[in-house]
């Protein structure tokens, strides 16, 4: 576990990770490659990383694919089972580079090569940057607060403390905090020590928390 300074002591239990072809775990220290997205979810259902199908995955565009993955991966990273019928006080804030700038043109291109009437409408939805987290939001039950941030540099750390000062302000009980672009995700859960004493996993200093993040947000896994 991650230990977060703020007015209540928060932890970080979770963190799962993907990119174009692979994805893991980091508090359970895993990683496996794979060969695409579509054939990924299914192997998640088999794995009870998802709990039941993602409503819909097959349309979804890329980006929300790897964000609904690699949610599955931090509940799991972090212990929590899901159930279709529960509902949790879970926050969830996000931000990336280029925002939905892919799907954008994705729609773009359709409509002008198709108009209007022929045109794929499904493909509008995902022109808002926060789609993926409400994505993740219906399937994973959670009803706590959903934002879309704009951010710069070191925006991992700042998503953390954004997530964090939530929490303290008892505005939702535990946060995914999620950096999102077309090649790699990064998601993280955070909890408060109440909840989380008697969990697995590791501890690291504020001081170390920088050089962690530095090493998710470049890739080294």
């Amino acid at each position: 576990m991650l230990t977060l300074q703020c007015e209540k002591m928060i932890k970080i239990t979770g963190i799962g990770w993907i990119t174009e072809k692979r994805y893991g775990r980091i508090i359970q220290q895993s990683a496996r490659d794979y060969s695409d997205l579509k054939s990924l979810a299914s192997d998640f259902v088999g794995q009870a990383l998802f709990a039941y199908p993602v409503k819909n995955f097959g349309r979804f565009d890329k980006i929300s694919k790897m964000v609904c993955t690699a949610a599955a991966l931090t509940f799991n990273d972090a212990g929590i089972r899901y159930f279709k019928s529960e509902k949790k006080e879970t926050g969830i804030i996000g931000t990336g580079m280029a925002g939905c700038f892919q799907s954008n043109l994705a729609y773009f291109k359709d409509y002008v090569d198709n108009g209007r009437s022929l045109g794929r409408g499904n493909l509008f939805i995902y022109t808002l940057p926060s789609t993926p987290l409400a994505e993740v939001a219906i399937h994973f039950g959670c009803r706590g607060p959903l934002l879309y941030i704009k951010s710069g540099q070191s925006r991992m750390r700042s998503l953390i403390e954004y997530a964090g000062d939530m929490i303290s302000r008892n505005e939702a009980s535990s946060m995914l905090a999620i950096s999102a672009d077309e090649h790699r995700v990064i998601c993280i859960l955070l909890e408060t020590d109440d909840q989380v004493h008697q969990k697995k996993g590791f501890r690291v200093e504020e001081q170390s928390l920088t050089a962690m993040i530095a090493s998710l947000e470049k890739g080294i896994l």
